[in-house]
């Protein structure tokens, strides 16, 4: 997939939630999931991360975001939710794109880049629509990975 990270097709759903604490749940629930990785672990990761401050991107985007011993590169998750959710964001606003990325413990620069890369694809406002467009997982990851690709060449 990326230089950066990799993001597997199943990790790409859309989901219901209704807080911020199910929205961190059912993502530590698809990295386990897909990537065979420990659901409470990843859970406590993430949401000792999200205590130190929110990870609410703003425009109705949240990167939610942590290190994990045992990785051997950053891994990502990506969820649309079926209805906006408040997610405590520096903007105010809820969110309804959720995306996840995990790092080996050791990754300085590595997760800091991988964080930068989906900064700025979450960015694009054009990205942003096209995802709230998309009809399913399938066509999710399909705008996902085509960004991804393009930008790691």
């Amino acid at each position: 997939m990326s230089g950066l990270f990799a993001l597997l097709p199943d990790a790409v759903i859309t989901v219901a939630a209704d807080s911020k604490n199910v929205i961190l749940d059912r993502l530590a629930a698809q990295f386990a999931a897909v990537y065979g990785l420990d659901h409470k672990a990843v859970l406590a990761r993430v949401a000792e991360r999200e205590e130190l401050g929110s990870t609410g991107f703003g425009r109705r985007i949240a990167i939610p975001h942590a290190r994990m011993p045992g990785l051997g590169r950053p891994v990502a998750a990506f969820m649309r939710l079926e209805s906006p959710v408040e997610f405590d964001s520096a903007d105010g606003m809820p969110v309804d794109l959720v995306f996840g990325l995990l790092s080996p413990e050791g990754a300085g620069a590595t997760h800091l880049h991988a964080l930068a890369a989906i900064s700025r694809m979450m960015r694009d406002e054009r990205m942003r629509e096209a995802l709230m467009a998309a009809p399913g997982p399938e066509a999710l990851y399909g705008l996902l990975s085509n960004v991804i690709d393009r930008d790691a060449a």
